[in-house]
């Protein structure tokens, strides 16, 4: 097909949107809804129904005279697929065009192995889905790290807990793989944009999701769009410094290898390493009996004994909850969001961290940032990051800069060096 003349494109992203998100489903609605004449809404999906987008399906409501045929957007004309890696395992799936989660399935995984370890295992699993889907078209992939990432070039920059993954080409060798535009996020942005956009902040284009298992993260909805910062790196309050506020801090070493940072005392690996040095000193009588049945503790573990009573796990989640909620307490009053979701392993546990995070926020914030400010759990558990990895995705590939590149050619299968310039926010 012919390519997209610069001012027809502007109105070809419209009537799209329209379509894709079911704000008309006519002709005529079209028309009504995005202002523009009928002439002009026929021409833009003339040129959608040809790079196959759009169809017209079975009769509409009459509202006087023939009634108008329905138009559907062509989800499943290509795939996506989609995987969000954590620090002790990765989830991955395939979406439609759409960005809906199709197929899902999660493996135990330690980031630390490498790059080249990590995403051999993930194609793996990604080659295992195709497979059972028949192959399909690749449109796109998007994938999440547990690391700060630079959006414009899909690389992982100094990421604390990502041993050897530096600088590490992620999107160019994804995209190379599977032939097709790739894009590559932290993992907290990609939860952040799932749950806004399927989960429990639908509606709250103001949002702050906090990701709390091995490390804290956290990811940021303004205006309803992701919030990223200059080079990417927003969001990172695992690694605010609690010295001068918390006795001791200054002799916590934190892996990121500064001293007092907030992952350092309440992060899954902080828990299990307080746990651990209890149960040692006969501490806390399920932390102890857990050391000496696995010889070792993890978060899980916390979690497991403050729900049996275990008083020093209870002492070391609510100290958690308090800690992350006087950090995020100072989010509320710089940024007034009007949702604070709690994800991750740790993060979605019992009501014990849970109440320590809304004491703390809303002892420490003010009134009229907290009068309707909502504190819960997050509702999409491990879908959260391949979800918003899918939306990433499409948001790239039918956003304006991007479209007007691929369309011409039909799909943006066959196309790995697509992807989009240097920008703070998507």
């Amino acid at each position: 097909m012919q390519g997209v003349a610069p001012d027809q494109l502007d109105t070809l992203v419209t009537v799209l949107d329209l379509v894709r998100s079911g704000g008309a489903r006519t002709r005529p609605e079209l028309a009504r809804r995005s202002g523009l004449g009928r002439t002009v809404v026929s021409q833009r999906l003339g040129q959608l129904e040809a790079a196959g987008l759009v169809t017209e399906g079975d009769l509409g409501t009459s509202t006087g005279g023939r009634a108008p045929r329905e138009l559907r957007f062509r989800a499943d004309a290509g795939v996506l697929l989609v995987a969000s890696l954590g620090v002790t395992g990765f989830d991955a799936g395939v979406a439609d065009l759409s960005g809906r989660l199709v197929d899902h399935r999660s493996r135990a995984w330690d980031i630390a192995t490498g790059p080249e370890a990590s995403l051999s295992r993930v194609e793996s699993l990604f080659d295992e889905l195709l497979a059972d889907r028949g192959a399909p078209a690749v449109w796109g992939v998007g994938l999440g790290v547990p690391g700060p990432v630079e959006f414009a070039s899909g690389r992982p920059v100094a990421p604390p807990i990502m041993p050897g993954w530096d600088g590490y080409p992620v999107r160019d060798r994804l995209a190379t793989r599977y032939d097709a535009p790739a894009f590559v996020d932290n993992e907290v942005n990609l939860m952040a944009l799932g749950e806004y956009r399927a989960g429990r902040g639908v509606g709250s284009p103001d949002l702050v999701l906090v990701k709390i298992g091995t490390g804290i993260g956290a990811g940021l909805i303004s205006g309803g769009r992701l919030h990223r910062g200059a080079q990417g790196s927003a969001g990172d309050i695992g690694h605010v410094g609690l010295t001068g506020s918390v006795p001791g801090a200054e002799q916590v070493v934190c892996r990121c290898g500064n001293v007092g940072c907030l992952e350092a005392f309440a992060g899954g690996a902080a828990l299990a390493r307080d746990a651990t040095a209890a149960a040692l000193d006969n501490r806390g009588e399920h932390l102890t009996e857990r050391l000496a049945k696995a010889g070792e503790i993890t978060s899980d573990d916390v979690v497991r004994a403050a729900e049996f009573g275990d008083r020093v796990a209870v002492e070391l989640l609510s100290r958690a909850g308090r800690l992350v909620g006087d950090t995020v307490a100072a989010i509320v009053n710089f940024f007034n969001p009007s949702t604070i979701l709690l994800g991750g392993r740790v993060g979605t546990s019992g009501d014990l961290l849970l109440a320590g995070v809304r004491q703390s926020v809303y002892r420490r914030s003010l009134p009229l940032a907290t009068r309707d400010l909502q504190i819960a759990r997050a509702s999409l558990g491990e879908r959260a990051g391949p979800t918003g990895a899918g939306c990433m995705v499409v948001d790239e590939l039918f956003g304006r800069d991007l479209l007007a590149r691929w369309i011409p050619h039909g799909s943006p299968a066959g196309m790995p060096g697509l992807h989009p310039s240097s920008r703070a926010d998507a």
